[in-house]
Parts: structure tokens; sequence; C-alpha cells
């Protein structure tokens, strides 16, 4: 399970995205989101598509790794393509079997929604596979540092996301022994009939909520022992630095979105 979870954790390589600053990673990322919603037609698809795809490349993560990690995600790709198919009656019929009806705009709506879906997940991954939770934390808190003003709760903000980030991987840890444990016990979660596998969950979730809310105190404790008391006066070891590759990646991103703009039906 471990070897296949990617979401909140990092893979550390000597790339182009590793070495960018955490800020402008932020940055595009919230960019990106904003832009895919102006594609909508073949061409502006293949063009935010294959910008995905070179920034993978520049991230050196293995194709092999990234799909056992998206797996599950594929699962929910395809739900929504066949939620499409199955809802959207507009257009010409395509396809008729009974009173199964597949509609022009619904193989269209479903393909780009997927499409969609999956794009953004994929560069959101890369965020997180590319990025320590330390240099997310400190970007984040660096770009909401105006926000101070008006009072907003930043630091504790970011150390909050930094933390999120940080525990994932060990829960996901902890629910892995736990179901070797239980099935160590004769316990069946991938086989028998589905009611069976639901009430199989439940002396799985009990014991991962006492050891969440037991790693939360501890971890509150270890804070209080070190004298923690919140981003003031507070100084920061690791300094953030703007290259050249930050700049570059944001030029090249706003072209991206005037081109999906005047190519977008």
């Amino acid at each position: 399970m471990m070897e296949k979870m990617i979401f909140g954790r990092y893979v550390p390589a000597d790339s182009v995205l590793h070495r960018m600053d955490p800020r402008s990673k932020l940055i595009l990322i919230f960019l990106f989101v904003c832009i895919i919603f102006l594609a909508n037609n073949v061409v502006t698809y293949a063009l935010i598509g294959i910008y995905t795809f070179l920034m993978l490349g520049l991230s050196r993560i293995p194709i092999r790794f990234l799909y056992g990690g998206l797996k599950p995600v594929l699962w929910l790709v395809l739900f929504t393509l066949v939620l499409q198919l199955l809802f959207t009656k507009q257009g010409a019929v395509i396809f008729e079997l009974g009173p199964l009806k597949i509609y022009e705009e619904g193989l269209r709506q479903g393909i780009f929604i997927s499409l969609r879906f999956f794009l953004l997940i994929l560069m959101t991954s890369l965020l997180t596979l590319t990025t320590t939770p330390i240099e997310i934390t400190d970007g984040l808190e660096t770009l909401l540092h105006p926000l101070k003003k008006v009072r907003f709760p930043v630091h504790e903000m970011a150390l909050m996301m930094s933390i999120s980030l940080r525990f994932i991987p060990t829960l996901m840890q902890e629910t892995d022994k736990i179901m070797k444990a239980q099935m160590a016990r004769g316990v069946e979660f991938a086989s028998g009939p589905f009611k069976e596998r639901i009430k199989a969950v439940i002396p799985l979730l009990i014991p991962l909520f006492v050891s969440s809310f037991k790693r939360a105190e501890e971890l509150a404790i270890a804070m209080e022992a070190r004298g923690y008391r919140g981003g003031e006066g507070r100084t920061k070891y690791r300094q953030l630095s703007w290259h050249i590759a930050d700049s570059l990646q944001l030029m090249i991103l706003a072209v991206l979105s005037v081109l999906l703009f005047l190519l977008r039906s």
C-alpha cells in the first residue's frame, strides 16, 4: 500500500520541478486549476494535455510509479465518464441497445470532463511529489503573508496543511498494519458479499481513529515541550529563492492561457 500511494508523498530527484521555488509551483497549480476550465474542444484539450505531460517529463517521476498510484483515480474517471454517457441526453443518438441510448453530446461531455478531472489530479499530484511538506508550508505562508494585515492566521493555516500532508503517509502505513493484523485474524476485506465487506471495515476504522487521536495528542505535547508559541518572532532555516526557471514556467503558462482563450469554441 505504501509503495503505491502517491498523494502527500515526496519523491526526491534532481529535476527542474524539484529545484523550482515552492511559491512558483503553488501559483502554477492555482492558475492551472483556473485555466483548465477554458478548454472546451479537441484543440484546447490537446494543448493542455501536452503541457501536463511535459511537466510530468520535467519532474522525472517514473510513469510506472504514477500509474500504480493513480489506479484508484482511474476508476473515478471511468465512473465520471459513465455518468455523463447515461444522463446527458443531447445531440444525435450514436448507440442504442434497448432502453439504453448514448448521445453524441453525452460522449463529448464525458470524455472532456473525465480528461479534465484526470489532468487536475495529475498536476496536483506533481506538486506533492516534487515538493516537501516544509517547502509547501513556507511557500504558502509567504504567499498569504499580506492577509496578516486583516488578522488572518496565516502561519497556523500553513502549519495545519504541513501537518496534514506529513501525516497522510503515516496514516496509510497505520492502516496497512491494522489491515494485516485483521487479516491474520481471519477478516476478509476483498472477498465475500458487499455487505460483509462493509462490516469488515468497521473494525479497521475504530483503531485507526484511536491511533490518529493519540498521535495528535503526542504531537501537541511535543510542540508545547519545545516551546512552540506560533509564528511570531520565528526565523527560518531554509530561505526561499526565486530562479529564472520559475519566471519561465509562469511565462509559459501565461502563453498557454492566452492560446486556450483564443482557441476555445
